[in-house]
């Protein structure tokens, strides 16, 4: 098996949009491969952060050195049509036998940090709250840096101040850079970091080229957080090759990304792929509409749509049909353990599609 590195680079990126029926892929792999990406988060690269990464980040107090040369070129010559999406994503990827009716079993072998600080924003009331930002500004850009504290990774963050956009304007008129936030300043608060990419997905069946901000069957930006180190995601195939894409990294994110992103920042990614025809992944698992998620301890089903509560219940009827079609439930008694013994959670409130995912013990159902 071999190691395919797919870099960020003008040609290897889509800025704002997902992958369309027939695109040329960016590189191919075969079954069993692994896909090692660089992965690039589009903060600080964004027109209303300057287009300016090199600047926005000096401003920020990061050293020159320290800035990802690609976000620069990126920024520089990739094409971001205007009213797509904010993220970069690397693909799309070949995976060499895959056919519509196929699964695709993608491990999430390793994700390591490349920069050591991210991005929080809130922009154009597109959050939970509509009134935020406060005081008439179209976006909040909040810096964090990562540190290690006490032995384990944490992003340090400040409670007040200007934001990371009135900084790199103040840098831009001649004014210092802003300096680190520290962890033993009574101003910072400090939280623990767990890296995933928020968008693993496979091309969808559409001449269109899709924004990259709503999830679907195909996965995207799924921004569900459990998808760490160690967790296998189930996609449908729909096109053949699959068209596989991966971005929006992520240092952290809370349940539900209530401000509209979390900690963006830019992650190395090895991910190993498999195909599984369709008839055995139906076998294992039942019908399933959408992606699936297995964790060492949990399956997780997922459920998407305009409105919250319909994406609560798509996320039940999937879990009723992997239970009833995949582990003997009749629907009666899935309904009932669903209730006494599943978590369902708000992936993400802010990305168009509502999402709400379910976690299902492995332990109990014998998985």
């Amino acid at each position: 098996m071999s190691i395919i590195h797919l870099p960020s680079h003008p040609d290897t990126v889509r800025w704002g949009t997902l992958p369309a029926r027939g695109d040329r892929p960016a590189a191919a792999i075969n079954a069993g491969d692994t896909l090692r990406i660089d992965t690039l988060s589009h903060e600080g690269l964004l027109e209303e952060q300057g287009k300016d990464p090199l600047g926005f980040f000096q401003a920020q107090g990061v050293a020159a050195p320290d800035i990802l040369a690609d976000a620069a070129a990126i920024a520089a010559e990739s094409d971001h049509p205007h009213g797509s999406g904010p993220h970069v994503i690397n693909g799309p990827v070949e995976v060499r036998g895959a056919k519509p009716g196929d699964w695709l079993a993608i491990d999430i072998l390793r994700l390591s940090p490349r920069v050591d600080y991210g991005i929080i924003s809130n922009r154009h009331g597109k959050g939970v709250l509509p009134s935020m930002p406060e005081a008439g500004r179209r976006t909040v850009s909040i810096f964090a840096r990562r540190m290690r504290v006490h032995g384990k990774d944490v992003g340090v963050m400040r409670k007040t101040g200007p934001d990371a956009i009135d900084a790199y304007h103040t840098y831009l008129a001649g004014g210092a850079p802003a300096s680190l936030p520290e962890p033993d300043d009574p101003d910072t608060v400090a939280f623990p970091l767990r890296p995933f990419l928020g968008i693993i997905g496979v091309t969808p069946d559409t001449g269109e080229h899709l924004s990259t901000v709503p999830p679907g069957d195909f996965g995207g930006n799924l921004d569900i957080n459990l998808m760490v180190e160690g967790t296998r995601l189930y996609l449908p195939v729909f096109v053949d090759g699959a068209g596989l894409y991966a971005g929006d990294p992520h240092f952290a994110q809370g349940d539900g990304e209530v401000a509209l992103t979390a900690l963006e920042a830019s992650l190395e990614a090895d991910l190993r792929v498999e195909v599984i025809a369709g008839p055995d992944f139906t076998r294992r698992f039942g019908v399933l509409q959408g992606p699936l998620l297995e964790t060492p301890d949990y399956l997780v089903t997922t459920g998407r749509a305009l409105r919250l509560d319909d994406a609560l219940e798509h996320c039940v009827e999937e879990s009723l049909r992997l239970l009833v079609d995949g582990c003997g439930f009749d629907r009666a008694h899935a309904y009932a353990y669903l209730s006494a013994a599943a978590d369902f959670d708000i992936s993400e409130a802010v990305d168009i599609q509502r999402g709400v995912h379910a976690a299902i013990r492995r332990a109990d159902i014998g998985r």
